[in-house]
């Protein structure tokens, strides 16, 4: 009788081991890692967990965004518990990888070439904008609507 409990909880804890595993791997250790990072004085690790954090931020993201879809996907879970392990492993690595080849050319500009001058914004000419009666009048609405929101509470004086 007592070999039926242990085999059901192992049975219990392999069927259901993205939901155990998924939350040490990907959030305890990191934080873990993280604020050790803090603490000392290299960068490289600083720069590690910085990456890993914002890869977790949008897997997260496309998570939340696309939820009907990933409930449709069965092996969701489990593809995200290796991709975690693989981005969270300083061996493997995988945090600076995807971070070097998918994201930072889509967010950081590159310099310009070397022949052309760099961009003043004190030489970029400013257009001259000239007050319009139609300017005039929607300031004129915003701030009487303005006041109609403020003074909407007040009771208003009886007149005599």
């Amino acid at each position: 009788m007592g070999g039926s409990g242990i085999t059901s909880l192992l049975n219990l804890l392999i069927t259901n081991i993205d939901v155990f595993a998924w939350p040490l791997v990907s959030l305890v250790y990191p934080l873990y890692a993280s604020i050790r990072a803090i603490e000392t004085k290299t960068g490289a690790d600083d720069q590690q967990w910085l990456t890993y954090w914002v890869l977790y931020s949008m897997i997260t993201l496309f998570e939340d965004t696309f939820a009907a879809l990933v409930e449709w996907l069965t092996l969701w879970p489990y593809a995200k518990l290796i991709l975690s392990c693989w981005l969270v492993f300083p061996h493997y690595n995988g945090a600076a990888y995807v971070y070097e080849r998918c994201v930072r050319p889509y967010i950081v500009t590159p310099p310009p070439p070397e022949g052309d001058p760099p961009v003043q914004v004190s030489n970029v000419p400013r257009k001259k904008r000239d007050s319009s009666k139609a300017d005039n009048m929607l300031t004129y609405f915003t701030l009487k609507g303005l006041e109609k929101m403020m003074h909407k509470d007040k009771p208003r004086k009886e007149e005599k």
